[in-house]
């Protein structure tokens, strides 16, 4: 039950410069989402990538309260030192609950894609970057798909993207980790579905179907991940990790199918915070989420690159 709730768990202000050499600016986009821009110091760079983080009170360094691994600013910045420039952001969530005006019955999913459109939107405004590139990570896959298409991108990167609807993944996590609850929760995801409320659930499932939760859930399980990344008419990199527990590589080969001429990579012994852990670890796996200074996977960082880099030539 571990890993399910981890699944289902917004101007430019100042700028400062990095120990890396790379010139770092906070911006504001709107009321909620802030975010902070790394440009390589230097170096005229045409390249942005924009981060969208995963699921959860996601601030824009892959953290949430009880997990500081710092995995989208190590992201970040290695594509940064690599001459990309990157803009990451605090998700809605973090500044609501900030503001104590976070009620998550409000909450939608189509909200994160808005957001990430109106960030795609500011920085095409700008003209200061010739090409974007929108990196999804987790749940931030589907909104950045989504968001590429409609707003025009220049690139997508996938990063442990699911490449089913969220019940059907949530059914499969179920079924290789508490088979008992899965008749129950297929029945309750159709009945959300269809009814657009689920009754009668066991109290096991209750992370995922409680009433507070339960819109913001049919409106995640409205969007099909093959489907929207199969309308992408752009470059597209889809990347896993072998050693993600949260979000099988199989789902990677999902979105391959639905893309073929997409690139598609599986990352050896990454996990779903982009750390190397030890093939078969799951202490280590699980210890992962909290080591704030354990880098990101290297060959992560380097295949993004290069496919960034191939799109100016």
């Amino acid at each position: 039950m571990k890993y399910i709730t981890l699944v289902v768990a917004l101007l430019i202000t100042s700028i400062t410069w990095s120990q890396s050499n790379l010139k770092e600016e906070k911006i504001d986009i709107n009321s909620l989402i802030e975010g902070t821009l790394l440009v390589p110091e230097n170096q005229e760079t045409l390249t942005l990538a924009i981060i969208i983080q995963g699921s959860g009170p996601t601030d824009r360094d892959g953290n949430q309260p009880n997990a500081k691994n710092n995995s989208l600013k190590y992201l970040a910045e290695g594509l940064s030192n690599n001459g990309i420039a990157t803009f990451r952001y605090d998700k809605r969530l973090v500044k609501l609950a900030r503001q104590g005006n976070l009620k998550e019955e409000e909450i939608s999913f189509d909200h994160f894609i808005d957001d990430a459109e109106e960030i795609i939107t500011y920085f095409q405004n700008q003209e200061r970057f010739k090409n974007i590139t929108v990196i999804g990570h987790s749940q931030g896959s589907l909104v950045g798909m989504v968001a590429a298409y409609r707003n025009q991108a220049d690139a997508f990167v996938s990063i442990a993207g699911a490449g089913q609807e969220i019940d059907d993944v949530i059914v499969e996590q179920l079924q290789r980790q508490a088979p008992a609850l899965v008749d129950d929760a297929r029945q309750s995801f159709d009945d959300l579905r269809v009814n657009g409320i689920a009754l009668n659930y066991g109290e096991g499932l209750a992370s995922i179907f409680r009433p507070g939760i339960q819109p913001f859930m049919r409106t995640w399980m409205q969007y099909n991940p093959q489907t929207e990344i199969a309308k992408l008419e752009i470059p597209v990199l889809i990347l896993n990790g072998t050693e993600d527990v949260q979000v099988d590589e199989e789902e990677a080969k999902l979105l391959h199918r639905a893309k073929p001429n997409a690139e598609m990579y599986l990352i050896e012994n990454m996990n779903h915070v982009l750390k190397e852990i030890a093939a078969g670890d799951t202490m280590d796996n699980y210890k992962s989420y909290n080591e704030p200074k354990r880098p990101v996977v290297e060959d992560l960082v380097e295949k993004i690159t290069v496919f960034i880099n191939a799109l100016e030539k």
